[in-house]
C-alpha cells in the first residue's frame, strides 16, 4: 500500500512536470527506483537541464550498487539471471532478502517482493499520470508538492541520531542557499557536501576535546605545565618504592 501511494504520487508529479503518460510509465518501468525518479522530475519541473536532472537521479540511485554487492553474495544467482535480478535491487527487496534465515528463503523473498512491487509501481504510476492529465494543472490543486511530501515522509523516520540531524540541517541550508545562484538540479547535488562537512567538524571537535582532556589528566601535553625539579616530580637518583603487582597497568 505504501509503495502504491508513492507510485501514484510519482505519476501525478511527473505528469504535472510536463512528461506525458507514456514517458512517465516508461520511467517507472525502466528506472524503478522511486527516489531517483522523484529527483529527476523535480529537477525538470524546476527548469533544470535533462543532463543535470539525470546526474542527480543517478547519484541517488548509486546506493543500489552497494545493495547489489551484498545481495550477490547472499543470493548467489546464476550468471544468466543476474542482469534481470539487478533491476529488482531496491530498498524493499534488499530489506526482505536480508531478513530471511536462509538462501532459499532470501531468494523467494527477493523474487516475490521485486515482482509484486514492480507490477504495483507501474500500475499506480499509470493511474497517477492519468489522474493528473484528467484534472489539468496540478499546481491548482497543490499536487505539485506530492513528490517532495512523499520523499520527506520516507526520509524523516530515518533521521534519528544527532549526526544524522546535523547532516539533514546542513543539507537543507546548502540546498536552499544555493538555489538562487545555481541552475535547477545542481543544489541537490551540492547538498551532498553536508556529509563530509559534518564529519570533518565532528572529527575536528573531537580532537580539540581530546587535547584538552589530555592536558587536564596530565597526559602528553602536560609536561610544559609542570616545572622541572618540583616536589611532585621524582628525581632520577631518588629511591623508587617497591612496585605492586599490576601497578604498571
Amino acid at each position: 500500500m505504501a509503495v502504491g501511494l508513492s507510485g501514484f504520487a510519482f505519476g501525478v508529479t511527473s505528469a504535472g512536470s510536463g512528461l506525458t503518460v507514456p514517458q512517465t510509465c516508461a520511467l517507472s518501468l525502466l528506472a524503478f527506483t522511486g527516489a531517483s525518479q522523484f529527483a529527476l522530475v523535480g529537477a525538470l519541473a524546476g527548469g533544470g537541464s535533462p543532463v543535470m536532472a539525470a546526474v542527480g537521479a543517478v547519484f541517488l540511485s548509486m546506493r543500489n550498487a552497494f545493495y547489489g554487492l551484498r545481495l550477490s553474495q547472499l543470493l548467489a544467482l546464476p550468471r544468466a539471471v543476474r542482469p534481470f535480478a539487478a533491476h529488482f535491487v531496491i530498498d524493499e527487496t534488499t530489506a526482505v532478502a536480508l531478513a530471511q534465515p536462509g538462501r532459499r528463503a532470501a531468494r523467494l523473498g527477493f523474487a516475490v517482493t521485486g515482482a509484486s512491487l514492480y507490477f504495483l509501481w507501474g500500475l499506480t504510476t499509470f493511474l497517477g499520470a492519468l489522474g493528473a492529465e484528467a484534472i489539468g494543472d496540478t499546481d491548482t490543486w497543490g499536487l505539485d508538492a506530492a513528490g517532495p511530501a512523499v520523499f520527506l515522509a520516507l526520509l524523516a523516520p530515518m533521521v534519528r541520531s544527532g549526526r544524522q540531524r546535523a547532516v539533514a540541517a546542513v543539507a537543507v541550508l546548502l540546498g536552499l542557499g544555493l538555489l538562487p545562484v545555481l541552475p535547477a538540479g545542481v543544489p541537490v547535488l551540492a547538498a551532498a557536501l553536508a556529509v563530509p562537512t559534518v564529519l570533518y567538524v565532528e572529527r575536528h571537535t573531537t580532537r580539540l576535546g581530546r587535547g584538552g582532556r589530555e592536558k587536564d589528566d596530565g597526559l602528553p601535553g602536560a609536561e610544559a605545565d609542570t616545572p622541572r625539579g618540583s616536589a611532585d616530580t621524582p628525581r632520577d637518583d631518588a629511591p623508587r618504592p617497591n612496585r605492586v603487582q599490576g601497578e604498571d597497568r
